[in-house]
């Protein structure tokens, strides 16, 4: 896994945060399939700290975001 913008400890992190929590989902979606926080944050029309606070599960997404990550979630199939 070549982990494309994460830094091994934002990566762990990722791997050790509450895996119930929606923003943290979609964390390890994006880590295990390379796909980058700028990537995440302009898809979803937020800002790359927002994307890593959700991946982190430090805040959670609300209400049209979480919408909008399931939906994400999805097509990435």
């Amino acid at each position: 896994m070549s982990m494309r913008g994460y830094s091994v400890r934002v990566a762990e992190a990722i791997g050790e945060a509450d895996i119930n929590l929606l923003g943290v989902q979609l964390g390890r979606a994006c880590l295990a399939q390379d796909i980058p926080v700028a990537e995440v944050a302009k898809t979803l029309g937020i800002t790359r700290q927002t994307v890593y606070h959700w991946f982190l599960g430090l805040s959670e997404p609300r209400g049209k975001s979480c919408d909008a990550i399931r939906s994400y979630l999805a097509n990435l199939g």
